[in-house]
């Protein structure tokens, strides 16, 4: 059976809800952290290398400075007795270090090269941080994720935010993002639905973390209704802070006259139901896949 959904676009309800991510919350580091576990793993590195120097005069001074695998004074004049395929270390075509999968011991030159690269690599580590550091100081990102605060605790997650459609109550515009702010991606969701169904919500409402001065005249430039809570969910045109901004201000007028004829009375029975089908009936709470935040 084909069903075919009504989408209206009278009226949309937007909301977010935290969805965990693919990833432990705790190997997040923060920035500061990540220095500071840079530096525990050089010291360390850096005591391993002493280490392994410390141990090789040692054993110059105990046995010399050879190798241990040279052939003694008469063997030159021995091998010359041998054929030729002997003489060259080699056993049907093939070569004796190979077939032992060994070979000749690394030289002291190419040890100190491959501990100046180790080096280099450790300044670009530091300086790849410092670009990080750049982009962001305070969040904490494991595969494009970040330590959320939840009313059940921190969680490795997103922020999944949701624009419902009050006729149809379907989705029609997602957005997933690690911010805990909401109040940024009002705008963003309202674009979304012109991206995607061409047209315009008349009619948008959303809890009071969505609320602002920019938010409500981006609305209004977008010739759509806005009914923002100005204080807490049970009482959406009251609160205690006194109001300085005029389109806020406004907002909480607009509320109070209306009262339970508002349309922020119907956010709630629109976008949670849309949520609670999908982390309760279909019990998609974290993602199973890991990405690159971009």
């Amino acid at each position: 059976m084909k069903i075919q959904w009504q989408v209206k676009l009278g009226h949309v309800a937007l909301d977010g809800t935290t969805i965990k991510a693919n990833a432990s919350k705790h190997k997040a580091m923060s920035y500061e952290r990540m220095k500071k576990r840079e530096a525990e793993l050089t010291a360390e590195v850096d005591r391993w290398l002493a280490a392994a120097e410390a141990a090789d005069a040692e054993e110059d001074e105990l046995h010399g400075t050879k190798r241990g695998d040279e052939m003694p004074d008469w063997g030159p004049t021995r091998r010359r007795g041998l054929p030729r395929s002997a003489r060259q270390g080699r056993v049907g075509g093939r070569s004796e270090s190979r077939r032992r999968g060994g070979g000749a011991a690394p030289s002291r030159g190419r040890e100190k090269a491959h501990h100046r690269r180790s080096q280099e690599e450790r300044q670009d580590t530091s300086a790849t941080l410092r670009r990080a550091r750049r982009q962001s100081t305070t969040q904490l990102y494991r595969c494009g994720s970040r330590i959320l605060l939840t009313k059940d605790g921190y969680i490795q997650g997103y922020n999944a935010q949701a624009a419902v459609d009050a006729k149809a109550q379907v989705i029609v515009a997602p957005r997933l993002t690690t911010s805990m702010s909401d109040h940024r991606q009002l705008v963003g969701l309202i674009d979304g639905i012109e991206a995607n169904l061409g047209a315009k919500p008349k009619k948008a409402s959303a809890d009071s973390g969505y609320l602002s001065e920019l938010n409500l005249q981006a609305l209004a430039d977008r010739e759509t209704s806005a009914y923002i809570a100005a204080g807490r969910a049970k009482h959406p045109a009251e609160g205690k802070r006194k109001i300085k901004e005029p389109l806020t201000q406004a907002m909480r007028d607009k509320l109070k006259r209306a009262g339970w004829r508002s349309r922020y009375r119907l956010r709630k029975q629109i976008v949670e139901p849309v949520f609670g089908q999908i982390k309760q009936a279909r019990g998609f709470r974290q993602f199973l896949l890991r990405a690159s935040r971009r």
